[in-house]
């Protein structure tokens, strides 16, 4: 059972992730209300404990928490715009993807209308919530994160990042950025090795052994960006224009398109065309600031 001074939530929202999120609730011992824009999607929760509202204002009524997962922003807004009022003195946390812009647009919202907003980047599947290795990011209020850290701690780690409702979300997609260029880097690498006939379930064991020891150069990466110094990086962008070159015409050459390989090598271009043939790899960055 939760010991939070609030033992009742609702959860607005039943896809995939809502769905696990109030399953969460549920067996963490909250009386859990929720609500979905499709009816239909609330049977095995009901069966489970919760209770089915019939329209948002219900379901907001029925608890001091309300947690948001939804699809967009756009969602969001027209789902709590109209009962805005209801919310007066309650607490929201918005566990949908926003953008960190439209997260604090969102707190500004709330802060209008006397509702507390914490926002939520949820670095988790929904099969891993409330399992080892899910995190949830969290940042805006913190007496709504203070006052229900336990139901939180419910999904998963639970990490708070400031008082700007941005960052959680900021975090959240610069974290995500990451794992989308690995597994589209997984994908090129898998799609080459196909046309030798060899599937992606047997590729799969090196990359992971070469990726996992590849990730032990990020700390020197942080380290040369951040100190802003670019002479003294491992190899030249020279040398990785040509190695970059090299892999695209090896893909072109087994019918592989190289979008991926050929949106890094014209980062790399980029800088040399500014005169810094001889510096670091890690001096792209610079080209990514718009």
């Amino acid at each position: 059972m939760t010991d939070n001074l609030h033992s009742r939530a609702t959860l607005l929202g039943l896809g995939a992730m809502g769905r696990a999120l109030a399953r969460t609730l549920i067996h963490g011992g909250l009386t859990t209300t929720v609500w979905n824009r499709t009816p239909g999607k609330d049977g095995e929760l009901i069966a489970a404990g919760a209770v089915s509202a019939d329209s948002a204002e219900a379901a907001v009524d029925a608890a001091d928490l309300t947690i948001v997962c939804l699809f967009d922003y756009t969602s969001v807004r027209t789902t709590l715009d109209p009962i805005a009022g209801r919310l007066r003195g309650r607490s929201v946390l918005n566990l949908t993807s926003t953008t960190p812009n439209e997260a604090r647009e969102l707190a500004r919202w709330a802060a209008e209308h006397g509702i507390a907003y914490l926002d939520g980047g949820i670095m988790a599947t929904p099969d891993m919530i409330a399992r080892t290795g899910s995190v949830l990011l969290y940042s805006g209020s913190r007496e709504v994160y203070d006052t229900e850290r336990t139901t939180l701690e419910l999904f998963g780690s639970a990490e708070y990042l400031g008082t700007d409702a941005g960052m959680a979300s900021l975090h959240d997609f610069a974290l995500l950025a990451g794992m989308y260029a690995m597994f589209a880097g997984f994908f090129h690498g898998a799609a080459m090795m196909r046309t030798a006939g060899v599937p992606a379930t047997d590729f799969v064991a090196s990359a992971v052994s070469w990726l996992t020891a590849m990730t032990q150069a990020l700390p020197r990466h942080a380290q040369i960006i951040d100190g802003g110094d670019y002479s003294q990086g491992v190899q030249t962008l020279e040398f990785n224009k040509a190695a970059l070159h090299a892999i695209e015409r090896a893909s072109g050459d087994a019918g592989i398109r190289t979008d991926i390989i050929a949106t890094i090598r014209a980062l790399v271009d980029r800088q040399i065309a500014e005169g810094h043939v001889g510096e670091a790899f890690q001096r792209i960055i610079e080209g990514l600031v718009a």
